[in-house]
Formats: structure tokens, C-alpha cells, sequence
């Protein structure tokens, strides 16, 4: 009888230890594609906007939506190279340049958009699933790398929501609509059927 129970407690054991690797698994495919979602989105309200719009500012405490681009790709670079080793901000992260305002070229603002995804998508996507549960620091605070990686995520599509706000805005009566349209849920849904 005790052969039996200890042959049960290891399998509970083995069960257990499954399912978390599968929510590892599940967790980092799901952040890297929620990123990858948010990335195209962006990218569908970006294509459409001249270098004008790109640097047009609301009022002059909001930024541009290049100026946006800009500070998510100093906050990339600085957060996702070395991300199990370093520091998250690093020392030569210059993050008040990031808002200082100017005409930037449509083709600089792609590039910035382009190398700071590369490096983000391409440290998420080298971890491993016993790398979520290790601690990093961000300005010297600990965070598990879970709580990091949500993190960015949270920060990423807060920016990603403006600059599609922008472009809305700017667009005015020739936007359309990156994914429901409005008026339009019930055809949407009915599509799926």
C-alpha cells in the first residue's frame, strides 16, 4: 500500500511539474504574440501618417507620435539588451532626449520602430522557460522577469494606444478602422459563426 501511494504522490508530482512548464510555455508564447499583435496594429496607423503628421503635437505637453517611437525605442535598447544580466535602465540611455522635439524623418522613425522591436522580440524569444522565475532589477528594483515582461507590455501598448489615438485624430474622416469597425460588431460576429 505504501508503493502505491508513493507512486501516486510521484506522479502528482510529475503532473504538476508538467503543467507548470506548459504555463510557462503558454506564457511566453502569449506575450511574445499580445508584442507582436501590438507591433502590427502600430505599424497599420504609422504607414498611413505623412513626416508632418508623424511630428504633429496636440498641445506642447503631449509628444508627437515620432517623439512616442523615439522614447519606446530608447526604452527597448535600454530594457531588453542583457535583460537577464544588467540593469534594465542603463547607463548610457540618454531618456530626456528621447522627448526633445524635432522634424524626424518617416524613415528615422521606422528605423528606431524596427531596432527596438528587433531587440525586444529577439530577447523574448531566447528565454527559457526556467527564466521566468529568475529576478532582474529596473533602476536597481528587483521584479521576477515575469513581472518585467508584463511590464513592458503594459508600457508598450499604453504608447501603441496613443499613437493610434493620434493617427485617428489626424486622419479624421479617412481612417479606418484597424479592427472592429464601429456599428459593426454583430456582422463581425457573425462572420465567425
Amino acid at each position: 500500500m505504501i508503493v502505491y501511494y508513493q507512486f501516486k504522490i510521484q506522479i502528482l508530482i510529475l503532473h504538476f511539474q508538467f503543467n507548470l512548464m506548459a504555463i510557462e510555455e503558454q506564457f511566453l508564447s502569449s506575450a511574445i504574440k499580445r508584442l507582436e499583435d501590438y507591433k502590427l496594429l502600430a505599424e497599420k496607423a504609422i504607414d498611413r501618417l505623412s513626416d508632418d503628421q508623424l511630428n504633429w503635437q496636440p498641445n506642447e505637453t503631449s509628444n508627437s507620435i515620432a517623439i512616442i517611437i523615439k522614447h519606446m525605442h530608447g526604452n527597448m535598447l535600454s530594457r531588453w539588451t542583457n535583460f537577464l544580466t544588467e540593469d534594465g535602465e542603463k547607463e548610457w540611455r540618454k531618456r530626456d532626449e528621447e522627448f526633445e522635439e524635432k522634424d524626424i524623418l518617416k524613415e528615422q522613425v521606422l528605423q528606431w520602430w524596427n531596432e527596438g522591436w528587433l531587440v525586444c522580440l529577439t530577447s523574448l524569444k531566447s528565454l527559457l522557460n526556467e527564466d521566468l522565475t529568475k529576478t532582474i532589477t529596473i533602476r536597481n528594483e528587483p521584479l521576477i522577469v515575469v513581472d518585467a515582461i508584463n511590464r513592458q507590455i503594459a508600457h508598450y501598448s499604453y504608447h501603441i494606444g496613443q499613437v493610434i489615438y493620434v493617427s485617428k485624430w489626424l486622419l479624421d474622416a479617412n481612417w479606418t478602422s484597424l479592427s472592429i469597425p464601429k456599428r459593426s460588431s454583430q456582422q463581425y460576429n457573425e462572420q465567425l459563426k
